[in-house]
């Protein structure tokens, strides 16, 4: 039978298991790591403890809520703060980090020194070391009677605290800073690297030097590269926890609301309300979610204006 619902054939037939065999495996773990924790953190958000008898020691007992937990978490103020000062954070610490990591990929792909592989990976290093480690490193140098840098500065009479209220975030913001700038170069290093090298060669024919090469050559093309480390950077932002974690027996001043990672964190093991918890994951999400898609449409209008 010819036309459009003409009957496959065995060789076709036999394809599609094949391609079903080798797509199982990967399905199976996207539905058991992905979709399942998703759908249960949902489900749990969804649900409230109910405890009987006098002062609750006769049983516990779960009961639907509906969006009575997403309803207290947008009212709980602590909650809403430390989303108000991740995006501030962001808005700061993102531009910054991905301006400086333009910068020494832009560097190294136009050094021709021998020692270019050095620096890429001593750049790239701090990105090694996980996030607890770095925050103890810095806390160490930010510690007063302790931090170098404290004492520097009070030497030259400036009085400075580091993990004072109006200081942490920007703390917290050089630690990040220094871990992920290394990880955003080596992306971007990458994308320049798939570059042909005849477009450079055309672009000196033309009388182009280095800064106009740079400006309207290789920026333009590591574009793709450039909103990518941004999504990331902006996911990463909103999911903020290690290092004010670490920080906080340090510094008076990161509270457990101080991002909302941290103040689910405390809602679910310190509170033990795991169900308000969930509901606060589940809205970190989605803001992480709509965040992200919205940059991407974003710059990919811009990008169909510029065509």
């Amino acid at each position: 039978m010819s036309g459009p619902f003409r009957r496959p054939t065995r060789a076709e037939l036999r394809n599609a298991r094949a391609a079903s065999g080798f797509l199982l495996p990967f399905l199976a773990l996207f539905v058991l790591c992905f979709l399942a924790p998703i759908g249960y953190a949902v489900y749990q958000s969804l649900l409230r403890t109910e405890r009987a008898g006098p002062l609750g020691i006769g049983g516990v007992t779960e009961a639907f809520a509906g969006l009575e937990n997403y309803r207290q978490a947008l009212q709980d103020s602590g909650f809403l703060a430390g989303f108000g000062r991740v995006l501030l954070f962001g808005v700061v610490q993102i531009p910054l980090m991905i301006l400086l990591a333009t910068a020494l990929a832009l560097l190294l792909d136009a050094a021709s020194a021998r020692w270019v592989g050095f620096f890429r990976t001593a750049f790239f290093l701090p990105y090694g070391v996980p996030g607890v480690i770095a925050s103890i490193l810095w806390g160490f140098l930010y510690v007063p009677g302790i931090s170098p840098f404290v004492e520097m500065a009070g030497s030259v009479g400036w009085d400075v605290d580091f993990l004072s209220d109006g200081t942490v975030l920007w703390s917290i913001a050089n630690i990040v800073t220094w871990q992920y700038t290394g990880y955003n170069m080596l992306v971007l290093i990458a994308q320049l690297k798939s570059v042909p090298s005849e477009l450079y060669e055309a672009a000196r024919i033309d009388g182009a030097g280095a800064w106009q090469i740079a400006l309207r050559v290789k920026l333009p093309l590591i574009r793709p590269a450039l909103v990518l480390t941004t999504v990331f950077s902006l996911i990463g932002t909103l999911q903020l926890f290690a290092e004010p974690m670490v920080l906080r027996p340090l510094s008076n001043a990161i509270d457990s609301g101080f991002t909302p990672n941290l103040h689910a964190y405390n809602e679910a093991f310190t509170g033990n309300n795991q169900h308000a918890a969930a509901a606060e994951a589940v809205l970190l999400a989605l803001v992480a979610c709509v965040l992200s898609f919205g940059f991407l449409r974003l710059v990919g209008r811009r990008g169909g204006e510029d065509r």
